[in-house]
C-alpha cells in the first residue's frame, strides 16, 4: 500500500509536470499568418489606373489585383486591359515598379471564347501575373484548367452572392476543381455572408484550394441588398476567420475589396489593411 508520503511525493512531481507543460505551451510563440496582403483594384474604379495605384501605393498595399474593364485613363488610349499594346503594357509596368507594387492577378470575369481567354493569358503573362480569377461557364471548366497548364498560371474561381452566379456556395467551386489542378478558390467572405453562408464553414469546404481571399465587411448578415462597410467594423467574424486561415496555413493573397465610399475610400483600405495585419500576427 501506498503512504501518504509517497501520494504526496507522486502528486507533487506531476503538479511540477503540469506547471512546466503549460508554461512550454504558453511561452510558444503564437502562430503568424503568412498571407500577403493587398488590394482590389476595383475599390478605385472610378478612378484612371496610374491614379489606383497612387491610392493603393498611399493605403500601404504591395500587391494588387487588377480588373479587366478597368477604364485606364488617356494614357492608355482608351484600351481595356487585355488589348494593351506592348508599349502600353510597358507603361503600365512603369507605373507599378514606380511604387514597388506588384499585380499578382487580374479579374477577368467570364471569357466568351477561346480566343478572349488567350487574350486574357497572354495579358497576364507578359505581366507577370500568377492566377486570373473569373468565374467561368461549366462548359470551359476543362478548357481552362488545360489553358492554365500551357501557360504555367493558376485559375481562382470567384463567388458572387446568390442569385448572381454559380458559384455563390462552394460547393460548386469544388465541382469545378473536382480533378483539375489548375482550378482553385478565390474566396469572397464578404459574398458568402452576404448569401447568408458561414464564412469559416465555407473555408473549411474548399481547405487546401484556396489561392487568395476577398476582404470586405458587411451591414448584414444573409441580407442580398447589405451594405459594404470598412472590414473589422461590420459583422463578420474576421477573428474567427483568420484563425481557421492559421489552422490551414494558408500563404496566399488576401485583397482588401473596399465597395463602397467610391470617391474616398483610400484610407479605409489603409485601415482595413491595419487591421489585417494586426489580426495575422
Amino acid at each position: 500500500m501506498i503512504n501518504n508520503k509517497r501520494l504526496a511525493g507522486i502528486a507533487l512531481i506531476a503538479l511540477t509536470g503540469l506547471i512546466q507543460i503549460s508554461f512550454v505551451k504558453n511561452s510558444l510563440p503564437k502562430k503568424a499568418l503568412k498571407w500577403e496582403t493587398g488590394v482590389a483594384l476595383y475599390s478605385f474604379n472610378k478612378f484612371s489606373f496610374d491614379e489606383a495605384i497612387a491610392k493603393a501605393d498611399s493605403a500601404g498595399a504591395k500587391f494588387v489585383e487588377g480588373f479587366f474593364f478597368h477604364n485606364l485613363g488617356k494614357d492608355y488610349n482608351g484600351h481595356a486591359i487585355p488589348n494593351l499594346s506592348d508599349e502600353e503594357i510597358a507603361r503600365m509596368k512603369s507605373t507599378l515598379d514606380s511604387k514597388g507594387i506588384k499585380m499578382k492577378s487580374l479579374y477577368s470575369g467570364n471569357g466568351k471564347n477561346l480566343h478572349e481567354w488567350n487574350t486574357y493569358f497572354t495579358f497576364s503573362k507578359k505581366m507577370g501575373i500568377e492566377f486570373l480569377t473569373c468565374e467561368p461557364e461549366r462548359k470551359d471548366w476543362d478548357l481552362l484548367d488545360s489553358l492554365a497548364g500551357s501557360y504555367q498560371m493558376k485559375i481562382a474561381i470567384h463567388e458572387h452572392a446568390r442569385g448572381s452566379s454559380y458559384y455563390w456556395h462552394p460547393d460548386s467551386v469544388m465541382a469545378a476543381m473536382k480533378g483539375r489542378p489548375n482550378i482553385w478558390a478565390c474566396a469572397d467572405l464578404g459574398h458568402w455572408v452576404r448569401s447568408g453562408l458561414d464564412p469559416v464553414q465555407c473555408l473549411k469546404i474548399l481547405e487546401g484550394r484556396i489561392i487568395c481571399v476577398h476582404v470586405k465587411d458587411l451591414d448584414e448578415a444573409n441580407n442580398l441588398k447589405a451594405n459594404d462597410v470598412v472590414a473589422g467594423t461590420g459583422v463578420l467574424n474576421y477573428p474567427a476567420i483568420v484563425k481557421e486561415l492559421k489552422r490551414q496555413n494558408f500563404n496566399g493573397m488576401a485583397y482588401i475589396e473596399r465597395e463602397g465610399n467610391w470617391n474616398n475610400n483610400m484610407p479605409d483600405v489603409k485601415k482595413a489593411l491595419g487591421y489585417l495585419s494586426k489580426l495575422a500576427k
